[in-house]
């Protein structure tokens, strides 16, 4: 469902697509209500019919929204509009993933020092701590005796 630039969703102008994944598509967006450009993540067509993928965009987006991490995106809402389902999320500037990886090994302006801990800080978030059980509340393990 590739969405052309200048189409609205209530307030949101699409205004370029910024990648595909299997849950969705992600377009930078303008929020005319706000002044401010966001990120939209919309389901395809073919996931929007399906109801365990559509309560799966539901988890991700409450998942979303239970958190706050400076290494994990924000959730601005859920939104509806002329049939199409999509989040609003914080748009995050800079390169992607894709586009750090294929410039092959080597610094290339990215700040290594302290990004797996940074890394390891935002996926703990989305996790509650699960590679952490001294920090939970009930007992990882019990005695056998």
């Amino acid at each position: 469902m590739a969405i052309e630039p200048g189409r609205r969703f209530g307030s949101f102008e699409v205004i370029e697509r910024l990648g595909v994944g299997g849950m969705g598509e992600v377009y930078r967006a303008h929020d005319a209500r706000l002044g401010r450009d966001v990120a939209i993540k919309v389901l395809p067509e073919g996931v929007a019919r399906d109801t365990e993928r559509l309560a799966r965009f539901d988890r991700e987006a409450r998942a979303l929204a239970a958190l706050s991490h400076p290494n994990v995106g924000g959730i601005h809402g859920a939104e509806e509009a002329d049939g199409v389902r999509f989040l609003v999320l914080e748009l995050i500037p800079g390169d992607t993933l894709r586009e750090v990886l294929d410039r092959g090994p080597g610094l290339h302006g990215v700040p290594l020092i302290g990004w797996p801990s940074r890394s390891r800080s935002g996926l703990s978030s989305l996790i509650g701590g699960a590679d952490r059980p001294h920090l939970q509340r009930a007992p990882s393990h019990e005695s056998t005796q």
